[in-house]
């Protein structure tokens, strides 16, 4: 992982959810809908970056869901202002980060929640960014039975396998210039996906970069007008699949 996976623009708004616990999980919840639920794997940020809390607010109303945002760093928070502030993303190592968090630590976490939901409600939807891209795929592997669609926004540290095997209704958000989700794993997903017999959306975001959907600066026209897309295309993938 790089340095695009930890820059970005702190967004204004207050959330309008709050915090509770999901399979032992401290959780940011928002919405009231009891028939379909929605999980949100976070990117390195964590489950507090307000961006993210705002995107789940949006969801819940937008896309008549109830939406939860666990923490899956054990605690671990990475302050928003490394986003905007050249010395903080300097002292920020991603890859002893990623090493503290890697899959084979965090899976069992992810899942438990998932099936945690998928217990409690008729229909659940995964969405994940960045770090959360690959958890998504793997909630949403054949035969796992834990959500009905995933949605992810360019996702990282994703690999061939996990595309492979994807076996529920997928949505991809993939900006042009991504060193994580690059031409060679774009070009696969494109190549595969549309052989797995699932129903398969891909969003395409020319002149946006990596993290444009969950950390992009909402004052640019160009960046706000892809997030914006890119929350819509979530909101209709939930909205087509979960009710």
């Amino acid at each position: 992982m790089s340095e695009c996976c930890k820059s970005g623009f702190s967004w204004g708004g207050t959330p309008v959810g709050k915090e509770s616990t999901l399979a032992d999980n401290k959780t940011y919840a928002t919405g009231s809908n009891k028939d379909a639920a929605v999980l949100i794997v976070h990117d390195v940020f964590g489950w507090t970056l307000p961006n993210t809390r705002l995107l789940a607010d949006h969801y819940a109303k937008e896309a008549d869901v109830t939406v939860y945002l666990p923490d899956f760093f054990g605690g671990e928070v990475v302050s928003p202002e490394t986003l905007e502030d050249p010395k903080k993303r300097e002292a920020f190592n991603v890859m002893e980060f990623i090493g503290r968090n890697s899959k084979d630590i965090r899976k069992p976490e992810i899942f438990a929640c998932a099936k945690a939901l998928k217990s409690q409600y008729g229909k659940v939807g995964a969405i994940g960014f960045c770090y959360g891209g690959w958890a998504c795929f793997q909630l949403g592997a054949k035969g796992n039975d834990l959500v009905d669609c995933i949605s992810v926004a360019h996702p990282s540290l994703l690999d061939e396998k996990e595309i492979d095997t994807v076996g529920v209704p997928v949505q991809i958000c993939a900006p042009e210039t991504d060193p994580q989700f690059s031409p060679q794993p774009k070009e696969h997903a494109n190549k595969v996906i549309p052989g797995l017999g699932v129903p398969y959306d891909y969003q395409y975001f020319p002149g946006l970069v990596h993290g444009f959907a969950i950390r992009g600066d909402h004052t640019d026209k160009k960046q706000k007008d892809g997030l914006e897309r890119a929350k819509n295309a979530a909101v209709y993938w939930f909205n087509e699949h979960l009710h």
